[in-house]
């Protein structure tokens, strides 16, 4: 059950949103989405859903077309919220749910299982106003996986939640990968991305600039990392041969570095200068790769 994304272009009026966008999402896994705003990953989403026409290009699922027929295999979480706040918790999600192929008990006991797990149990009956803004958001995503999905589209799923509802959220996340169910995410998070996700793609204007294997791309980046904590200066290890970068922290300092064997120079360089309480050589991270491939901070 793999979703294809085939040069996919979507264009409004002169502007091009999603530009020649080819990609293939393995099934049973967490494919993350990163860009910043207007990179073009909901304009994405909306497409692969079928709520928009796209310019060129084909989608598909399993081969076949996304359209109406497939909704009871499909779920979609999107970044504007849209459950209807005069109305309680059970009705609006057992009607969601039957809209989607699911009987009216059927529903009713899924959405106790998922409150209870939620640890909200009493929202059943409460109007979706009188709810936080973070309970509020249990209840759109209890919507979006009630019926099941084989494909679960999630956009930014973890904005605006306190920590301990994102690892709520996130636990509920992969258990419906192990179960399954193809995941897309994107997030403001990079951690969360990282964290999660085995195949990535990175969006610029529209643009993949970045794509593929998580490992592979960390991989092919080649610099690496590099964590002192000392009680010595360390302002001259910025202009040694093969930093790339120097930040300056409150124990000591993070350097970039080009390869594994400029850390080694740097360990002699220490040596017989002072307490040196940590060297420690880490893989780059994605917001390392994003800054650049991007040429920017991802916030």
């Amino acid at each position: 059950m793999t979703l294809l994304l085939k040069n996919v272009t979507k264009r409004f009026g002169k502007h091009t949103a999603v530009n020649n966008l080819t990609l293939e999402i393995p099934e049973n896994e967490m494919f993350g989405f990163l860009g910043g705003n207007g990179a073009g990953k909901t304009t994405t989403f909306r497409m692969i859903l079928g709520l928009l026409e796209r310019s060129s290009g084909d989608i598909s699922w399993n081969g076949e077309k996304i359209d109406y027929e497939k909704s009871s295999i499909i779920g979609y979480l999107p970044e504007e919220r849209g459950l209807y706040p005069k109305l309680k918790v059970k009705e609006q999600i057992v009607y969601l749910a039957r809209l989607r192929g699911m009987n009216k008990r059927e529903a009713a006991d899924e959405l106790q299982n998922w409150l209870e797990r939620f640890e909200v149990p009493e929202y059943i009956d409460k109007k979706v106003e009188e709810l936080s803004k973070g309970n509020q958001q249990k209840i759109q995503f209890i919507s979006a996986v009630i019926h099941k999905p084989r494909l679960l589209i999630l956009d930014e799923p973890f904005s605006g939640l306190d920590p301990i509802n994102v690892e709520m959220l996130k636990e509920a996340v992969v258990d419906l990968k192990n179960q399954g169910t193809s995941i897309v995410f994107s997030s403001h998070r990079m951690d969360h991305v990282e964290e999660l996700c085995e195949h990535v793609c990175i969006l610029q204007k529209g643009t993949p600039v970045v794509q593929g294997s998580l490992r592979e791309i960390k991989r092919s980046f080649g610099k690496k990392n590099l964590i002192i904590h000392a009680d010595i200066p360390l302002d001259f290890l910025r202009d040694l041969h093969g930093v790339v970068r120097y930040k300056q922290t409150m124990e000591g300092c993070l350097l970039q570095i080009t390869d594994e064997n400029v850390s080694q120079n740097i360990f002699s360089e220490l040596q017989g200068k002072g307490f040196v309480r940590k060297f420690e050589l880490e893989e780059p991270s994605l917001n390392d790769i994003f800054i650049e491939k991007v040429g920017a901070r991802y916030e």
